[in-house]
């Protein structure tokens, strides 16, 4: 079938009439970039659009009402039941709906649909305050979502979760009716603003109440986690339409109206916390240790399967002993929090002496320390990333959720591994919150076969029977109904419940334009409906599962395109080339892919670190730019590669020739940067070769660019700092003609930066005397290069003999214990660039800066700079769109100084801020001056 590259001309005026039309997205490419959530579903909108008002979202719901089209409200998109996915309107909050406030002492927390989880309770940290719900996701979802699905996790339970943390919410109906729950006249005006809802509200819970059989399982329902259907609940806990309303919202999935603003009341968050791990001989034995580790204080068990534990046995920092365990055997993770050392003491004692009753096989912990507990947190975190990275390619990963009575575990997780069995789900993995009964299972599924998708369902179908019929659980935990779990409601709940559920969408959807399937459908076989699949399309991309955690780092993601979003409109190509009929939709994407997909990457790899199978997308798109080069612009670079002193003395010259144009002028150029630093001297003498301790290395862009605002260069500064703490450092003679390659890499120039590479590596070499003294480098991209670059053969044993240190290394380990520092500033602000997350330097770089400032500050909004080696000379807006929440988290406060280790970022932050950001050098030989 032919895509359809554009709504109609008609819908498309009145979309642009309801809303600023640069907050209007109706080009293919971005309808595609939001065809997909985390789950295994899939449709494409007809229009995407941005609201930023309460008034502009009461004009989507007058359009979708007149044009009778599917209203779908967006988050995160870390939706794992198809909830975020539609073919009508989808309404994206993640990007104006950004405001959080904490109330009284941390007690509270005002928070807007489109905040991250984690970023709410790292505003909370330092009350010891978190919000209740604690899912896996929290980094990555959004607090729309966390409330519209009732979120819970693995400490959350059911006392914790969104539902009982509500304090008071602000939503808007369908048809425009604002409810805040925590106005004094909230009910009066709801009763004459929409005494329809009102009423009807009423009614329903008159109806619930009076039968009597009902109330009785909405209570023994709610005893468990449990996400299915509406949260009938609110009929039972709360007296007014408002109050029950506002619950209702709770888990409604955008099928009631749109969550505006929620206050929530926050739990405890215990500073200080002990982990250990446990192994059994199986399952049985393993949940027979659940009630008493519950009884002894614990916050989190979490429970894992032998096939679990087999996945990630082989993983870097997993304990020793997972290989040996036998067949059938499984593992309790379990941990404790306390406010104090005693406290925590007698939890460790209460562990140990659990373990020795329990008989457990083997037991790791408890700890204190925190790499080790990261240790033991690995073998549970890498679950989802060992089966989704190992899983045949072009097939699905679907993550699902379920709850059964504890006392009921230990048989139904062993009934449920042999229904994945008998399914053909054999390399299906089981896990959970076992002290909550909560079981997640990971399966791989293929729907590109109609016998495929016939044995998903039958898999389905049988689940419900095991979970609802023979065990009385839940068929959602935490995940919501979703499409997967809308045509098993009725099944789970029965037909009196769900009688009351539909007739509550009718009472306040009664048009059913928000997310209509979802919750309660009419289609027995929704589930299989608007199925994704996965076409291979890149070895660096292939495993993706279409997440979303990488987009929270994602320089761009406020400007085009994210990394999920990268791959599937290369994904979208890939269909449109096996369809034969797309060919027109196929060249509009690429065209828009050019800038959107290509020019606008920064290309830092950071999306790596967050995503679960860590895939680099920047790898991709590094590749495809390459390919877009032709045979004369790769031998140009070659040829640059070859000539880097030259190079290094063109950009001189073009620098100071820019900073010379008359402004009048500068209009009619490129984008034109007046904020451009100044040519860089040239390089001095510091000690001669023999009386050296370190080879000093200054790259490229310190060669190219001179320090602001009459500052010394950098080289000296380094020089000096060093010779204070006896360390003198030579700088090579041959240092100009090197550079480690990344210019020419993260323009795709694959060859030259190879080329590049291995001369500054023998060049390397040759200054170290064979690997005889170490080598200090002062921009972290550039040592992070040395250091990640796949070298093979005689280049990869040559770095493997040397000693390659970034400079914030080599002032901590080498510098500061013979330093006598002192501090100079009362506060200071860090800007860790991308490579020194990577390299795990962020932490060195606030230690060392403590030594020198009374107060050290890393933004919350810290990130990717966005302007990755030039990028942000040629796409500016990339760096304007990538800083802006770290410049506002910078600009808020006071600070004596603005410190990074790499002297473009340091640009592009001076560039976002105004502020004369500069090498974190320049604070260290200040304090360490006698």
């Amino acid at each position: 079938m032919r895509p359809q590259l554009a709504p109609p001309p008609a819908l498309q005026a009145a979309l642009r009439e309801a809303l600023d039309p640069s907050r209007v997205r109706l080009r293919y490419l971005d309808r595609i970039a939001y065809a997909s959530d985390a789950s295994v579903y899939r449709q494409v909108p007809l229009a995407v659009a941005q609201p930023a008002t309460l008034a502009e979202v009461r004009h989507l719901f007058r359009l979708a009402r007149q044009w009778r089209l599917p209203l779908v409200f967006r988050a995160a998109g870390t939706s794992l039941s198809g909830q975020a996915v539609t073919d009508g309107i989808l309404v994206d909050v993640s990007r104006y709906w950004r405001r959080v406030e904490v109330l009284e002492g941390g007690a509270r927390v005002r928070v807007e649909p489109g905040v991250r989880g984690g970023y709410v309770n790292r505003l909370l940290a330092p009350y010891h305050r978190k919000i209740g719900p604690d899912p896996a996701s929290i980094d990555a979802c959004m607090m729309g979502g966390i409330l519209a699905n009732n979120s819970s996790g693995m400490c959350c339970g059911v006392a914790h979760n969104a539902y009982h943390t509500l304090e008071s919410m602000k939503c808007l109906l369908p048809q425009g009716t604002l409810v805040d729950g925590a106005a004094p006249d909230a009910e009066e005006r709801l009763a004459t603003e929409a005494p329809e809802i009102a009423q009807g509200l009423r009614e329903l819970k008159r109806r619930i109440e009076a039968d009597r059989d009902l109330t009785r399982r909405i209570r023994h329902k709610y005893r468990m986690k449990n996400t299915v259907g509406y949260s009938l609940n609110a009929f039972l806990d709360f007296e007014t339409p408002v109050q029950i309303l506002q619950h209702l919202m709770i888990g409604s999935e955008g099928t009631l109206g749109f969550i505006a603003e929620a206050v929530l009341r926050t739990v405890p968050d215990p500073p200080l916390k002990t982990t250990g791990l446990l192994f059994f001989r199986d399952l049985s034995e393993a949940c027979s240790a659940i009630e008493p580790l519950q009884q002894s204080g614990a916050v989190a068990l979490e429970l894992m399967d032998r096939a679990s534990l087999a996945s990630v046995e082989d993983a870097p920092g997993v304990p020793a002993g997972i290989r040996e365990l036998p067949a059938g055997a499984a593992a309790l993770l379990v941990e404790y929090a306390e406010e104090d050392t005693g406290a925590l003491a007698s939890r460790a004692a209460a562990f140990a002496a659990a373990a020795q009753r329990l008989r457990a096989l083997g037991v790791h912990g408890p700890t204190c320390e925190a790499d080790a507990r990261a240790a033991l947190w690995r073998v549970r975190q890498g679950l989802i990333a060992s089966v989704g990275a190992r899983r045949p390619r072009g097939t699905s990963m679907i993550i699902e959720d379920v709850v059964f009575p504890v006392a009921r575990l230990a048989r139904a997780v062993v009934e449920l591994q042999a229904l994945l069995r008998e399914h053909g789900y054999d390399a299906a993995i089981i896990f959970g919150h076992a002290k909550d009964g909560n079981l997640h299972f990971v399966l791989t599924q293929a729907f590109d076969t109609e016998s495929e998708i016939e044995r998903y369902d039958r898999f389905m179908r049988a689940l419900a029977e095991l979970v609802v019929h023979r065990h009385a659980g839940a068929l959602k935990a935490e995940h919501g109904t979703g499409r997967n779990m809308a045509p098993f409601v009725e099944t789970e709940w029965g037909p009196a419940a769900t009688a009351v559920m539909r007739a509550l969408k009718q009472v306040v959807d009664p048009e059913g334009i928000l997310n209509p399937g979802v919750v309660v459908s009419d289609d027995p076989r929704a589930h299989l409906r608007h199925l994704k699949t996965l076409p291979e399309i890149a070895p660096e991309v292939d495993a993706c599962i279409e997440c979303g955690f990488c987009e929270r780092v994602c320089p761009s993601r406020d400007l085009t395109l994210t990394p999920r979003q990268r791959i599937a409109v290369r994904r979208e190509l890939a269909r449109l080339a096996g369809a034969g009929a797309g060919r027109e939709a196929a060249r509009e994407l690429e065209a828009d892919f050019a800038y959107d997909g290509l020019e606008t990457c920064a290309a830092d790899g950071l999306c790596a670190l967050a995503c679960p199978v860590g895939i680099d997308t920047g790898r991709l798109v590094k590749r495809l730019r390459g390919e877009a080069h032709g045979v004369v612009a790769r031998e140009w670079a070659r040829m640059a590669a070859e000539r880097i002193r030259r190079l290094g003395g063109v950009a001189r010259a073009l620098v100071a020739l820019a900073r010379c144009i008359p402004a009048p002028l500068r209009g009619y150029l490129p984008p034109y940067d007046p904020q451009l630093p100044p040519p860089a001297p040239p390089l001095p003498h510091l000690a001669a070769a023999d009386e050296a301790r370190a080879v000093y290395v200054p790259c490229c862009p310190v060669r190219v660019f001179g320090p602001d605002g009459g500052m010394p260069p950098l080289p000296e500064v380094v020089g000096a700092t060093a010779s204070r703490a006896g360390w003198p450092l030579w700088i090579p003679e041959g240092c100009e003609d090197v550079c480690c390659g990344l210019p020419f890499a993260s323009r795709g120039y694959a060859e030259a930066a190879r080329e590049a590479l291995g001369r500054f590596v023998r060049a390397l070499w040759r200054w170290s005397e064979r690997g005889r003294r170490p080598l200090v480098l002062d921009t972290t991209p550039c040592t992070y290069t040395l250091r990640a670059a796949e070298l093979d053969g005689e280049l990869g044993e040559l770095r493997r003999q040397m000693e390659i240190l970034d400079g914030l290394e080599f002032a901590e380990r080498c510098l500061v214990p013979s330093l006598r520092l002192r501090a100079v500033a009362s506060a200071v602000v860090l800007h860790p660039v991308c490579s020194a997350t990577k390299l795990g330097l962020a932490s060195t770089m606030e230690r060392l800066a403590a030594r020198c400032a009374q107060r050290v500050v890393i933004p919350l909004g810290a990130g990717c700079c966005g302007f990755a080696g030039d990028r942000g000379w040629r796409v500016p807006e990339l760096t304007a769109a990538a800083a802006r929440e770290e410049a506002q988290a910078v600009l808020a406060g006071a600070y004596d100084g603005y410190y990074s280790s790499s002297r473009t970022c340091e640009h592009a932050m001076r560039r976002a801020t105004g502020r004369p950001y500069r090498s974190l050098w320049y604070l260290l030989e200040e304090a360490s001056r006698a």
